[in-house]
C-alpha cells in the first residue's frame, strides 16, 4: 500500500488529510511533518510514496522545499495540497518538480483522484489549477495604445477626469480601460497595477 507524508503546519487540516486518506483506504499515513525541517529530517530515515506537501509553511516556502526534495529525492512523487488558489504559485511548484496541484477545498473525490494519478506517475492539477495554467501570462499579453496611454497617465497620478480630459474620452471610458487593465495584468488593485506594470517593462 501507498505511503503517505503529510506536510503541513495546522494540526486540524493534517488530521484531516490523515481522516481522508484513511477513510479511502488507498494508502497509509507515514508521518505527518510541520516544518520543511521536520520534512527533510524524516526523509533521512523513511523514503514514503508521495508527500502531500503544503506550500505555506513557517520555515520554508513549500515551493523552495520541493525544489530540494526532487534534487535530494528524485523519485518521490510531490502533490501540493494548499489553498494558494494563484497562477504563479501553480506555475512556480510544477516548475520545480511537483507532480501535481490540488487545493484543500477541493472535493474528497478529486484529492483521491490526485492521489492515484499521480502514484501512477501521471502529472495531475485540479479543475481551477488547470483553468490558472490556461489563463495568458500578462508578461506576454499585448497592451492596445490606447491602453498604454491609460496606463501610463495612471502611474503618473491622474484621475479618471484628468485622463479623459487629456485623451478626449469619457471617465467612464477611462474607468473601463483601468478595470481592464487590472484584470489583464491580474492586479489587485491600481497600487498593485502599477507595481506589476513597473515590474513587466511595461512602464
Amino acid at each position: 500500500m501507498l505511503k503517505i507524508l503529510i506536510v503541513d503546519d495546522h494540526p486540524i487540516i493534517a488530521e484531516g488529510i490523515r481522516k481522508l486518506i484513511q477513510d479511502s483506504k488507498i494508502a497509509t499515513v507515514a508521518g505527518v511533518a510541520g516544518t520543511g525541517k521536520a520534512c527533510l529530517d524524516f526523509l533521512k530515515w523513511e523514503k514514503p510514496d508521495i508527500i502531500l506537501l503544503d506550500i505555506n509553511l513557517p520555515d520554508i516556502s513549500g515551493i523552495e522545499l520541493c525544489k530540494t526534495i526532487k534534487e535530494k529525492y528524485s523519485s518521490l512523487k510531490i502533490l501540493a495540497i494548499t489553498t494558494f488558489n494563484e497562477r504563479s504559485c501553480v506555475i512556480n511548484m510544477m516548475r520545480n518538480g511537483a507532480d501535481g496541484y490540488v487545493l484543500k477545498n477541493s472535493e474528497t473525490s478529486e484529492i483521491i483522484e490526485a492521489i492515484t494519478e499521480v502514484s501512477a506517475g501521471k502529472k495531475y492539477l485540479c479543475y481551477n489549477a488547470d483553468e490558472l495554467i490556461k489563463k495568458p501570462d500578462p508578461k506576454e499579453m499585448v497592451l492596445t495604445n490606447r491602453e498604454k496611454e491609460v496606463l501610463k497617465l495612471i502611474a503618473d497620478g491622474f484621475t479618471n477626469q484628468e485622463i479623459a480630459e487629456k485623451l478626449f474620452i469619457s471617465p467612464l471610458t477611462v474607468d473601463s480601460h483601468r478595470k481592464n487593465l487590472i484584470t489583464k495584468l491580474e492586479a489587485r488593485n491600481t497600487a498593485s497595477l502599477i507595481k506589476i506594470a513597473l515590474d513587466k517593462g511595461l512602464l
